[in-house]
């Protein structure tokens, strides 16, 4: 079972909670948030997050791996005594600055860590899709339309992924509040006589936990380095494929000796 330590405690964090504590491969062990505040639904010790006490509360609470559903600038508070002690790291902040992604990738010369601005399975899944599509038909037109719930007030740092990785200016996104709507993302490739729509609905935000745990599993298997959820799902796709094509061949090999000895006299 892996232990987990889980910071912030919002929205977010609480549905992404409630799934790891269900989720029988984790135990999550304790919650850290940036407020004083103590109250939480679920039964584990909370902490509050600071530089300097931080380190002797991950030794009296030792985990294998951290979750981060917080703000940009917690990274900067534990990234130093996740790094002396060697614990995997799953952030999943929308709206790190430069400065902040350049720390992150410089954690991962020494510690497993995964930073993706929407933890989603789905979305990452539209991630990869539409780079396909986009290698495919590079000539076509790309539209990107991100809808939150009405309070969020910056741009979706998916939106801005999905342009980066597309190699589109971010005044090709279109983004719109509305009450009720926990986020969807729209990629629309406009080509001559047709065009392809690409869309994800969050539904509920215990979809984030379900991507945590997925990026927490497949982390746990990786080298030390710098990843991304689309580049686990990458490799997850790559190795079934290769899975796929060693039995096509076993296959083939079957076949090819049943048809020789079919072949040789009695």
């Amino acid at each position: 079972m892996t232990r987990i330590g889980l910071i912030g405690y919002g929205k977010a964090g609480q549905a992404v909670a409630g799934v790891l504590q269900d989720d029988p491969r984790f135990e999550l062990c304790w919650i850290a948030r940036k407020s004083g505040d103590t109250a939480t639904a679920i039964d584990v010790p909370v902490t509050r997050l600071t530089r300097e006490g931080f380190g002797d509360w991950l030794d009296r609470h030792p985990v294998d791996g951290i979750v981060d559903f917080s703000d940009a600038g917690a990274i900067h508070v534990y990234g130093e005594a996740v790094r002396q002690r060697d614990i995997m790291v799953v952030t999943a902040i929308s709206g790190y600055p430069p400065e902040s992604l350049d720390y992150i990738r410089d954690l991962g010369r020494d510690i497993r860590i995964l930073s993706s601005p929407n933890i989603t399975l789905g979305i990452n899944f539209l991630l990869l899709a539409a780079k396909i599509l986009r290698r495919i038909a590079p000539f076509a037109d790309v539209e990107i339309v991100e809808q939150h719930f009405r309070d969020k007030p910056e741009v979706s740092g998916t939106a801005r992924r999905i342009a980066e990785v597309l190699d589109v200016d971010g005044d090709h996104i279109t983004s719109l509040r509305l009450g009720g709507i926990v986020g969807r993302h729209e990629v629309i490739f406009g080509f001559p006589y047709q065009t392809v729509r690409l869309i994800h609905d969050s539904i509920r935000r215990e979809a984030f936990g379900t991507g945590a745990a997925f990026a927490i599993e497949q982390l746990s298997s990786c080298a030390t380095g710098f990843y991304t959820l689309d580049s686990l799902l990458l490799q997850v796709i790559r190795d079934e494929l290769q899975n796929e094509e060693k039995i096509s061949a076993a296959l083939a090999a079957s076949l090819d000796s049943s048809s020789l000895r079919d072949r040789l006299p009695s």
